[in-house]
């Protein structure tokens, strides 16, 4: 008990550096020896947090202890205030470090990896860094939601909020290269979009999109979750980079959902133009089948009927102008096929008709 009261002093030291101008001196492997010790604590909490008699026991133990040391010595760490908080003291100290402006390049791109994993199976830890990591990004995400309403017009990213962390975290990171290099934002994107799993790196760029120009830093929130403030600038980075790739920008149209992009097409003129040349495009890939009824593509990665009818849909449900300027393209689109009104003829003719009831 001395020993784990000697090491919760310690770390309570630790945690409380987390947040000033000394992290400045940390390197990674000052970085990773911080996350050992915190994940220590977290496997004491693991192994007594079952045994109730136990876990009592040291939670009066140690209670007693924050008290000797608020009365006579360093206050405690905010956060550590019972003892289910050991089970959260690597999620705690990493989400203060992300936070802390004062943390150095290297070992800032240390704990982003935990958030923008490379390639590969990550270790038993770190995975369950990046869950835990995970779990606490909603509940920061839920307070700035109830607070802000920053995304009451956003069901998609409500359910998965720590894209919106780690949108935070890539515009400041953006910030930071683009002031020490210059081009160096898109060579950072360009890297993540290699080395990271794409589809959820999509995401991120959705979230990255769809932040306001700008948001204060909050106060204390729970657990201490800082948000960094985001970043107009560099949202029109990242902007700048996807239009600028038009393969990533096809992968983009593509692999995320329709309602997700409608949000983002609402929010910035230049994309919902490329994202609807992109649909037309991929609609006069579509060809009409007697024998089945159907459009269907002539080849495999052609994009169904039915994914194509769902993007339109979403399109023509979002407010002016851009769902006058999707009705206007697909008009044109239909004058310029010969402006059929019997079905089966044009595929701008089924789908205007499809989407009838939304005119």
């Amino acid at each position: 008990m001395e020993l784990l009261s000697q090491y919760l002093e310690r770390f309570s030291e630790v945690l409380a550096a987390s947040r000033t101008t000394h992290v400045s001196t940390w390197d990674p492997v000052t970085v990773r020896r911080a996350l050992q010790w915190a994940r220590y604590l977290r496997h004491i909490h693991k192994r007594f947090g079952r045994h109730a008699r136990i876990s009592k026991a040291l939670e009066r133990r140690l209670q007693n202890q924050w008290k000797q040391q608020g009365d006579s010595g360093p206050a405690p760490a905010p956060g550590l205030a019972n003892f289910q908080a050991l089970g959260l003291c690597d999620q705690l100290l990493s989400l203060r470090l992300l936070a802390n402006p004062a943390l150095g390049d290297a070992s800032f791109h240390y704990l982003l990896q935990q958030l923008f994993p490379g390639p590969g199976v990550p270790d038993a830890e770190e995975s369950s860094l990046q869950g835990s990591l995970a779990r606490l990004a909603r509940r920061r995400a839920a307070i700035h939601m109830l607070r802000f309403n920053a995304y009451g017009e956003n069901p998609v990213l409500q359910e998965d909020s720590l894209m919106k962390t780690q949108a935070e975290l890539l515009l400041r990171r953006l910030q930071e290269v683009g002031e020490a290099e210059a081009g160096g934002s898109g060579r950072l994107l360009s890297s993540l979009w290699e080395r990271s799993p794409q589809n959820n790196f999509l995401k991120v760029v959705a979230a990255a999109l769809l932040l306001p120009p700008s948001s204060p830093r909050h106060q204390e929130e729970e657990l201490e979750l800082g948000s960094p403030k985001t970043l107009g600038e560099e949202g029109q980075e990242v902007l700048r980079w996807l239009l600028g790739r038009s393969d990533v920008m096809v992968a983009f149209c593509r692999s995320l959902p329709a309602g997700l992009l409608t949000l983002v097409a609402g929010r910035h003129p230049e994309l919902s133009r490329v994202y609807l040349r992109l649909l037309t495009d991929w609609g006069r890939q579509l060809h009409y089948s007697l024998q089945k009824g159907l459009w269907i593509g002539t080849e495999s990665q052609s994009v169904p009927w039915e994914e194509l009818l769902s993007r339109f849909q979403s399109l023509c449900q979002a407010p002016p102008p851009l769902k006058d300027e999707v009705f206007t393209a697909l008009k044109s689109c239909k004058a310029q096929d010969g402006d059929f009104e019997v079905p089966g003829l044009s595929i701008w003719t089924d789908l205007l008709l499809s989407l009838g009831s939304s005119a």
